[in-house]
Parts: C-alpha cells; structure tokens; sequence
C-alpha cells in the first residue's frame, strides 16, 4: 500500500467565516492555524499547501486570559543605537491596528519558509464586522462552540 500525496491541482479550498468576539486569542489562533495549513483535512500533506482560506472578524474583540493584555509585550528595534521599542498586546487591540495581534498569534503558529508564507496570504483579518469577501459565500465556523473553554 502507497502512502497518498496530495497535488497542487487536487486541493479544493473552502472559505471559511470566524467570528472573534469573545473567544480566547491562543484557541482561535491554534484553530485557524490547523485550517490555514489543512490539517484538518484527510489529504493532507506537509508539503502542498491544502488549507482553506480564513476570515477572522471582531479581531478587535478577542479575550486574553490573565494579566496578557499587560505582561505580554511585542517588541521592535528601530536601526539605531538604543532604538528598542515595545508595546503590549492591550495597547495594540486598544489602538489603530487591532488586528495584528490576531495576525502575529497564527503567524507564530505556522511553520516559517515558503510554504509558510504562502499560507499566511489565505488569511484576512478585520477588526469590525464588516468584510468584503461576501462573494466568496465563506461558511461560519464557530470556534466558540467547539470547546467551552474557547469563550470566556
């Protein structure tokens, strides 16, 4: 018995909908993650890219757990001397780009290279509960009421 691979061509991608309103940021990430890369799919292969394409809405409303919204903290440097820069993930959702703390917590959970990029581009974030992806016709996936521990 040959061990199935799966082609470029025999991909079919699904559009899913998640709404994040409420749900813990870590759950939802490790969920979208498994989606954008198609784990959770039976032909899956690590090397293709079989995921579906994800849309995560009320990115602005995710929960942390715990004291995150003020230890957790995101850090740059800027290219000069002394030029470390910071700041925490509740000063990010509170300010003008909410959505990138939803984006840099699947991005961390997806593996880095080609293929990593690749995936990443399926995923579209907004901080309101507006898209523009209606003509995609995406399904709801419903990460809160996969585990009751998804929303606190």
């Amino acid at each position: 018995m040959k061990t199935y691979s799966a082609k470029p061509s025999d991909v079919e991608r699904k559009w899913l909908l998640v709404d994040a309103e409420g749900v813990v940021l870590g759950r939802l990430a490790s969920i979208v993650a498994n989606r954008l890369r198609g784990k959770h799919k039976a032909m899956y292969t690590p090397n293709i890219d079989t995921g579906d394409n994800v849309i995560v809405i009320n990115a602005d409303k995710v929960r942390l757990t715990g004291r995150k919204a003020e230890q957790d903290i995101f850090y740059w440097h800027t290219g000069y001397p002394g030029g470390i820069k910071g700041q925490s993930k509740g000063e990010i959702l509170a300010g003008k780009h909410p959505e990138r703390v939803v984006e840099k917590a699947v991005e961390r959970m997806i593996p880095r290279g080609p293929l990593g990029r690749e995936v990443m581009r399926k995923l579209r974030v907004y901080a309101g509960a507006d898209h523009p992806h209606e003509a995609q016709q995406p399904e709801v996936l419903d990460v809160a009421a996969m585990n009751p521990k998804n929303k606190r």
